[in-house]
């Protein structure tokens, strides 16, 4: 039984003070006990009995007792806890990915698209209270995963979107647009967009300006993560007979300007992820950044247990009242 599980614990003090008593009965017995000098011992007639050898026990079912009374005074009790939590800040997230052809480039490893769907996975994990939709973007944009809270399915989409599947360019407003159309009815209390693009926006018919106005309208922070190194970096620009990506150094273009200015004018922040370190370290900060706040009820359910102590201890003087009275009366 566990320490923490009485409510009096000073009780158990007590305890000490049975080797004591113990001290106190080998001591008193043996001055209180008469001897007998004789020469011989021929002569009686000895009857061999194995009660006075058991009178101690009367001594030893008192002092038990007495332990279990002290035992009982310190309230021992089962304690089983149940715990409860509250999510009082609800938060909607979308993660608008870039999966125009420019993903493809190798200066994150294995390329960007595959590094990116390494930590995106991560970073669902580590949201659990939280519902998370996937909206993918290239020439045009769709939603790949529409808010839910079931991270399992979250972490397989992310692991199958893939470049090709719909038509090449960057449209960052029609991301940015597609994403605040998952978030417009959202009744959370923070609504977040995490917008990632490797480029420029070349395509699309929605103005990224015009849909970061809609997101401020709409309270929607938009955190934006420009992708890709400083200067040249191997990008895909044809195929071969086989099918197979064929490869060229290519300086690196990112509308840095734009992603600021989403980010400043939706109160979000501005990243710039040149490796996969840099990736990792920026998808850790927004989860430090988007906290849900929780709170854990405890509920205690205590099971007294001093009962069965104090009734075992009233046995053993009852049955060392009753041994001393019949059995042992003649050797008191």
């Amino acid at each position: 039984m566990r320490f923490e599980n009485f409510e009096n614990p000073e009780f158990l003090w007590g305890l000490l003070s049975i080797p004591l008593l113990i001290f106190w009965y080998l001591y008193t017995h043996k001055k209180n006990t008469a001897t007998l000098t004789i020469a011989s011992i021929k002569g009686f007639q000895l009857k061999k009995s194995l009660l006075p050898q058991l009178k101690p026990l009367l001594y030893l079912l008192k002092i038990t007792a007495i332990g279990l009374l002290f035992i009982a005074l310190a309230r021992p009790r089962n304690v089983t806890i149940s715990k409860k939590t509250k999510t009082n800040k609800g938060i909607d997230i979308v993660m608008a990915i870039d999966v125009s052809g420019s993903m493809l480039a190798k200066d994150l490893k294995p390329n960007r698209l595959d590094a990116l769907k390494k930590v995106a996975e991560n970073f669902v994990k580590q949201r659990p209270n939280d519902r998370i939709g996937i909206v993918v973007y290239a020439g045009e944009s769709y939603t790949q995963m529409p808010i839910t809270s079931d991270k399992s399915i979250i972490r397989k989409t992310i692991a199958s979107i893939e470049y090709g599947k719909i038509e090449d360019g960057t449209a960052i407003g029609m991301g940015l647009g597609s994403s605040i159309n998952r978030l417009k009815d959202s009744k959370a209390k923070s609504k977040i967009i995490i917008l990632l693009t490797d480029g420029v926006n070349t395509a699309g018919f929605i103005d990224p300006k015009t849909a970061t106005e809609l997101a401020k309208e709409l309270n929607i922070k938009v955190y934006t993560i420009a992708i890709g190194t400083n200067g040249m970096a191997l990008f895909p620009y044809a195929k071969d007979r086989s099918g197979k990506l064929v490869y060229r150094k290519q300086k690196v273009e990112i509308d840095e300007a734009l992603l600021k200015h989403i980010a400043k004018e939706t109160n979000g922040k501005y990243f710039r992820a040149t490796d996969n370190l840099k990736l990792k370290a920026i998808y850790n900060e927004i989860n430090k950044l988007e906290k849900t706040k929780i709170e854990e009820f405890k509920y205690y359910n205590y099971q007294e247990k001093y009962r069965f102590f104090i009734l075992l201890a009233m046995s053993l003087l009852l049955l060392e009242y009753l041994l001393r009275n019949t059995l042992f009366k003649s050797f008191i």
